[in-house]
Formats: structure tokens, sequence, C-alpha cells
């Protein structure tokens, strides 16, 4: 009841992201329903469960989101005000698993309806069976599996709530919320670079190299087979799908070392206030940041890799067109989405993160166009850092494939 009372008199801000995870809760719904009505069907014997595998990318994308929400509805400013309501620390993982699973479901429902809907079994209403033959239309739907799959998005982001939302305790010396010391930005030392870049960029390289040698070869790259996407995956190299695995794995682990290199890159040399309070603000932020720039980074070389596949040979006539149907269409949507508003939530977080520092400069005299623009650099400085290094990494990783 009181995650209820909490949607009902939330900011707007927080229901438009409440709003954001139903709907993507509904995609990745949706898109398990669609499989299983393939799944269904007695002709393909690997249709469906080909499709529930690729399935398994929009859900991680849809949890991700739901871990990010659930940590900005949870941070400081929620939390001092349910202190008094006795929702400590310890219990506030209960009230975000509750509050997912509530959005998860409105999706789930939405995404079940409209797929009953668009599969022709709620006749008599305008649409009815308009998509049957993309959704698998004709054999009928296993109970079972469509009740699993519909409180599979609800129960999975509900246990990543509270996994993700666990209490840690804090290093030694910080304390939460606590503004800094008198005193100048120089003073402060620097934070240490987040562990994961040395293991990410290995990752990333190993992956790279499995897809070079376990990419098909010049005769095999003629016949039209290239990497299937959600149809089947007939043809493919086992070790080309592990390659890319490792590849967005490394990505996401390096994401937060990146992220603080941006910020000693800024605040290199003999800095003024604008770079010293960007650059350093970055370093702080590189754990609360990186995770998800990495997230994004990856979904990004994964795109700029299909388009490199699938972009020429669909202008060739190599039957790869077939790739690029609805449900693939939405599962790529899906997946960037995700990934885009996870990192702009958790920048938010990481805003009121910030907020006691923030006021605390404005007390001391510190205009506000000095924070706008330290917030720009910060954006243009991880945004010429990250593009090369994503666009690099898809280049590679589809270089196996269409060479």
């Amino acid at each position: 009841m009181l995650a209820l009372r909490l949607v009902r008199g939330a900011a707007p801000l927080a229901l438009f992201r409440r709003l954001l995870l139903a709907a993507a809760a509904a995609g990745a719904t949706f898109l398990m329903l669609g499989a299983v009505g393939h799944a269904a069907d007695p002709g393909p014997a690997e249709g469906g469960a080909t499709r529930l595998l690729w399935c398994l990318v929009p859900l991680t994308a849809t949890l991700q989101l739901t871990v990010a929400v659930a940590r900005t509805d949870t941070g400081r400013r929620a939390l001092s005000g349910l202190d008094a309501a006795g929702m400590g620390p310890t219990r506030m993982p209960l009230l975000a698993a509750a509050s997912a699973t509530a959005s998860c479901l409105l999706g789930s429902f939405v995404a079940l309806v409209l797929f009953l809907l668009l599969r022709g079994h709620l006749g008599g209403l305008p649409f009815a069976g308009a998509a049957g033959d993309v959704l698998g239309a004709g054999p009928p739907l296993p109970l079972g599996a469509v009740l699993l799959l519909f409180l599979l998005v609800p129960l999975t982001a509900a246990g990543t709530c509270l996994v993700a939302l666990r209490p840690r305790p804090l290093p030694p010396g910080r304390t939460e919320g606590r503004p800094p010391e008198p005193g100048t930005l120089a003073d402060v030392p620097p934070t240490p670079l987040p562990p994961g870049l040395a293991w990410g960029t290995a990752l990333t390289a190993t992956g790279l190299a499995l897809e070079t040698f376990a990419g098909p070869g010049p005769a095999e790259g003629s016949t039209g087979l290239l990497l299937p996407m959600p149809g089947s995956l007939a043809g493919s190299p086992p070790g080309v799908l592990a390659g890319w695995l490792l590849t967005a794995v490394g990505l996401v682990l390096a994401g937060p070392g990146l992220t603080h290199l941006c910020g000693r890159l800024i605040a290199l040399g003999r800095p003024g206030a604008l770079r010293l309070l960007s650059g350093r603000v970055l370093q702080e932020d590189a754990e609360r940041v990186g995770r998800p720039l990495g997230v994004l980074c990856a979904v990004g070389s994964g795109a700029l890799a299909a388009a490199a596949l699938y972009g020429p040979a669909r202008d060739t006539g190599s039957g790869a067109e077939a790739v690029f149907g609805p449900l693939t269409v939405l599962g790529g949507a899906l997946v960037l989405g995700c990934a885009s508003v996870s990192a702009l939530t958790a920048a938010a977080e990481s805003r009121v993160h910030r907020a006691p520092a923030t006021a605390a400069l404005l007390q001391l005299g510190a205009p506000r166009s000095l924070l706008r623009n330290a917030s720009a650099l910060r954006a243009v400085t991880v945004l010429a850092v990250l593009g090369p290094v994503a666009w690099a990494v898809g280049t590679l990783a589809a270089l196996p494939l269409t060479g």
C-alpha cells in the first residue's frame, strides 16, 4: 500500500520514469510472448527457442533500467522523507522492489492484451489479428508458458532490485551526504581509478580476437549467411557470438574507468576553476555514471556492427532483409532506449547526490553559469572519448564477418 501511495503522490518526473519502465517491461514481455507464439508452431523446430534466447538481450536492458529507476527513486531526497515513517536504508530495497513490480506488472498486462489482440484471440475488436503472421498465429498457445512469461519481467525486476539496492558499507573516510570542507578544490585528493578498466580492456580485446579467429572465411562469407538475428542461428559461428558477448561485458566493465579517465583528461595540467570542478566531479561520479555509459557504449557498438553487417547485404539481395522484421526492430529500439534512459537516469541520480556540494558552492558565491558550463564540458568530453571507442569496437567486431 505504501508503494502505491508513493506512486500516486510522486513528482511528474518520477511518474514519467515509471511510465518508461512500464513501457520497457511491455516491450520485453511482448517480444517473449511473440517467441512463444512461434514456438507453438510445429513448423520450424528451432525458431521459437532461438527467439527466446534473443529475448534475453531486451530483458537484460529492461532490468538495468529497473535498477536505475529504483535507485533514483530511493535516493537521498526520498530517503530523507521516509525516515520518519520507519523506512530506513535496510527497508528501502523492499519498497523499491514493490514499486518496480507494480510498474512492470502494468507493462506486462498491456503487452499481454496487445499480443492477444494482434494475434487474433480477441475477435470483434479493432486490429484483431492484424499481426497474426508475425506473432505465429494458428496453433493454440501453451497457457503455462504464457503465464510464466507474463510474470517473468515483474519477478526478475523485484529480485534484481533487492540484490542491487541492498545496503553496502561506505568506504573508509567517506560519509554519505556530507558537504565539502572549507578550502579549495585543489586541496582535495583525487579519487582513485575505479577497478575494472584492466579487466574490461582485456575482455574486449579477447572478444575481438575470438571473433577474428572464429569468423567465417571468404568462402563461407560469400554464401550470404551472415550472423543471423532473432530468426535462426543455423550457420552462425558460436565463437562469434561468444566474442560479441565478451566484448560487450568488457565495455561495461571498462565504463567507470573510462569515465574516470575523462575526468582526469579535463583536469589535466594547470586547470582553472571550470576544468577543475568539471574534472573532479566526473572522477567522483565515475562509479555511479560509468557503468550505464559502458552499457550505452556496448549497445552503440553492437548497433554499428549490425548496420555494417546487414546494411550492404540488404542491397545485394542476400536474404538478410528478413532479419529486420518488426520484432527485431522493436527489440533493437527497446535495448537502445533502455540504455539511453538508464544513462540519463544515472546522471539525474548523480545530480541528486551532488546537491549538498552544489548548494555549498552557490553559498560561496559561485555563479550558476559555472555549474552549467561544467556540466556541458563533462558531457562533451565523455561523448568525445566514448564515441570513438564505440565506433572502433563496432567496426572491429563486424570486420571478421564482412571481410
